[in-house]
């Protein structure tokens, strides 16, 4: 879970933390991208390097949900008289959303990679 907290001494905010969650699912994407290329190459996918990106991708995904999890919580203790914080959680909310809609897309991919398996298994 190292690629998703901040750097040693720097002050971790719950919008910093979101933000790195946010360039953690691009990243999980570009994985999902080069599986998907992979799985498309004329010769045949290679299944050792399918394999890692598949492991690096699920692992991936758990820590992003761990994340998330943890950023929800913390939200549900929120203190609504210590600070005005309107702009700060809106933009919390429209990055929620935008994690939302990547999850979601997310399993899509995850879908249909599990189909295209399928599929080469049968005619394999």
């Amino acid at each position: 879970m190292a690629g998703l907290t901040a750097k040693p001494g720097a002050p971790s905010t719950s919008l910093q933390r979101l933000y790195h969650v946010e360039k953690r699912i691009v990243h999980t994407v570009d994985l999902a991208g080069g599986v998907m290329e992979e799985l498309a190459k004329q010769g045949g996918p290679r299944s050792d390097v399918v394999g890692a990106q598949c492991h690096e991708f699920m692992q991936a995904v758990k820590e992003i949900q761990m994340t998330l999890r943890d950023e929800i919580k913390s939200m549900c203790e929120y203190r609504p008289y210590e600070n005005n914080d309107y702009a700060a959680r809106t933009a919390t909310e429209i990055s929620v959303r935008k994690l939302d809609s990547v999850l979601g897309q997310l399993t899509n991919m995850q879908e249909i990679a599990d189909e295209y398996h399928g599929i080469r298994s049968r005619s394999g």
